[in-house]
């Protein structure tokens, strides 16, 4: 519970208290926080705990504190995450799905349709044609066959 007295360097008794340390804390490593970082990271296989040590913090205090800010867990936001950069792989190369789900992380390209299908109810081919069948229909002029 925090107290008005808490914030002031004299403790409940009206005494001064010891701000200062002994030692100076140890500098910490200027880094970006986990929702920049992971996204060029996503080939590797990221865990809650590797997340959590960016922004030096507990597993728990990370989770609720991510929960809270972004409004999904960790683990869903790195799946969305994963399932993203899989959709433009389909949509601007010609890899094999098994090649594009290791370069986003999957373990392999069944995970990836599982991923896939169950943010948007299709495969990852059939993803492929759609969106290369609705570009192919935008690059016609006035719409001709």
């Amino acid at each position: 519970m925090w107290h008005a007295c808490s914030s002031s360097p004299r403790g409940a008794t009206g005494a001064r208290r010891n701000t200062s340390s002994a030692r100076s804390p140890m500098p910490r490593r200027a880094e970006r926080p986990p929702r920049q970082w992971a996204p060029q990271n996503l080939h590797k296989p990221l865990t809650l705990a590797e997340l959590a040590e960016h922004p030096h913090m507990s597993l728990h205090t990370f989770a609720r504190r991510f929960n809270e800010e972004v409004g999904m867990s960790p683990g869903r936001w790195l799946i969305q995450q994963r399932v993203d950069r899989a959709r433009h792989l389909l949509e601007s190369t010609d890899l094999a799905v098994d090649e594009i789900a290791f370069r986003v992380g999957f373990a392999g390209g069944t995970s990836l349709r599982e991923h896939l299908h169950a943010a948007i109810g299709v495969t990852p081919l059939a993803y492929r044609r759609t969106f290369r069948g609705a570009l192919a229909q935008n690059r016609r002029p006035n719409g001709a066959p």
